[in-house]
């Protein structure tokens, strides 16, 4: 018997009266109509709108707001001024308290239909400091009609939503953005067309320490050098005293990609690193390193993986270790870790930030976890810390962890859906903990923490 045909009941112009019901994992509000799934970019739960259907799938469609008609009581108004074209924070409009509820579901969620898991207790750290917390900015740059913008892509698109301030960024990184955009227009510098592949400078990438209140300055550019002009006015005693600017770099990325940085970097002025502070650790960090953009938020993270390690006699493997941070946190308290890093710079970074703060606890090993893991017996390694990319750990990584048998393994992630994925492999451990600690104040983004302990059957 053939298999019933689905019946989508809308079709694209079509427009509809909707309450959104809830929120999807990329932060768009979600609805029902006639059993069929709809999405509402711009939508809360509680939200009456009037909408217009502007795409179809056998599965969902996707809509774009006409009207609100009646507004959720957990909406409020979103302070930034381009907060609806620009897509880099979706839940401005959203109650804070909301926000977090939102983040835990969609960790709950992952866990039940991708990991197929239980779901445990989840517990939350929400921010104190819900704006003005994020201490590294990279902006777009794009030429139009004269103008150069200066900003985030709009969401879904590569036109450049242009602002002279960011809320969720430190202060001086607006300040110094702004003072950069101006140069550039007054010395003419090359702005790059990613269509023609054409032009000098791609993006400018900054680095800010509350701590120390210095500035790191990345130019991101294809292969060339700047008006002499422009350099020595960026690099005039006046502007470094006035913006706190410890070092100027360029990062030099020929490639045809969306991927930001490139793997030349030379320092054109000053140092090349930016002096930071966690706790009484102290981080010497180069433009490309990888650090968490939430300082105070970080510090939670930190406290929460040390409590789950307090009692550890045995050696912590830290893959994924970036610039040795989490090592680091632990290795103050005397704890045996090595670190596993595939970027050479960050390896460098982390072997520095030990030598710095006296910690000869921490051990650093570059290359692929994939190729080091193995070497690693049962009883050399007591827990095993994960902190991988977006895209999870790969088959290789999981199967070792099986085979060393760490009596714990605590997982750090900033993607559920590969969280989910990859606790489901892990099936000789049981899930002791989850915390989810905000990270990322007013987008969809989530970090969760997760604490494993190897099952005795």
């Amino acid at each position: 018997m053939a298999k019933q045909k689905h019946i989508i009941p809308v079709r694209p112009s079509d427009k509809l009266e909707l309450t959104v019901e809830s929120q999807g994992s990329s932060g768009d509000g979600i609805c029902k109509h006639k059993g069929y799934t709809l999405f509402v970019p711009g939508g809360i739960p509680g939200d009456l709108v009037f909408a217009e259907v502007i795409k179809i799938t056998p599965r969902f469609g996707v809509t774009r707001i006409i009207e609100q008609r009646s507004p959720s009581p957990d909406r409020i108004k979103a302070p930034c001024p381009v907060f609806t074209q620009c897509g880099g924070c979706k839940l401005q409009d959203l109650k804070y308290d909301k926000q977090m509820e939102f983040k835990v579901d969609v960790v709950k969620d992952a866990l039940k239909h991708i990991g197929k898991i239980d779901t445990p207790l989840i517990a939350s750290i929400p921010a104190e400091k819900m704006y003005n917390y994020r201490n590294k900015g990279s902006f777009s740059v794009q030429k139009q009609g004269g103008f150069l913008r200066m900003g985030f892509f709009k969401q879904g698109s590569h036109d450049i939503i242009s602002t002279e301030s960011c809320g969720i960024l430190h202060d001086p990184i607006n300040k110094a953005k702004e003072f950069i955009r101006e140069l550039l227009i007054k010395h003419h510098v090359s702005i790059y067309d990613e269509r023609k592949h054409l032009g000098l400078f791609r993006e400018l990438v900054i680095r800010h320490s509350s701590y120390s209140n210095q500035l790191l300055i990345g130019l991101v550019t294809t292969p060339g050098d700047f008006p002499e002009e422009f350099l020595t006015d960026l690099t005039a005693k006046v502007t470094c005293n006035n913006l706190h600017i410890c070092g100027v770099v360029q990062n030099i990325n020929s490639q045809k990609t969306n991927v930001i940085l490139g793997k030349e970097t030379r320092v054109l002025w000053g140092q090349g690193e930016l002096n930071e502070q966690l706790g009484k650790l102290e981080f010497s960090l180069s433009l490309t390193s990888f650090f968490q953009v939430h300082p105070e938020q970080t510090i939670r993270l930190f406290e929460t993986i040390e409590k789950w390690t307090k009692n550890t006699t045995g050696r912590i493997l830290d893959a994924f270790c970036g610039i040795g941070a989490i090592s680091l946190w632990l290795g103050q308290s005397g704890l045996r870790v090595v670190g596993i890093e595939e970027l050479p710079q960050a390896v460098k970074d982390a072997r520095a930030s030990a030598k710095k703060n006296n910690i000869d606890s921490c051990f650093f090993i570059q290359g692929k976890v994939e190729e080091h893991i193995r070497k690693f017996k049962e009883q050399d390694i007591e827990t095993i810390i994960l902190d991988p990319p977006r895209k999870g750990c790969s088959e290789k990584v999981l199967q070792a962890i099986s085979e060393i048998k760490p009596k714990k393994v605590i997982y750090v992630s900033c993607n559920p859906s590969t969280l989910a994925r990859d606790l489901a492999r892990l099936e000789k451990y049981r899930i002791d903990d989850v915390v989810v600690i905000d990270l990322f104040p007013q987008t969809q983004h989530v970090e969760t923490a997760v604490l494993l302990t190897l099952s005795n059957s």
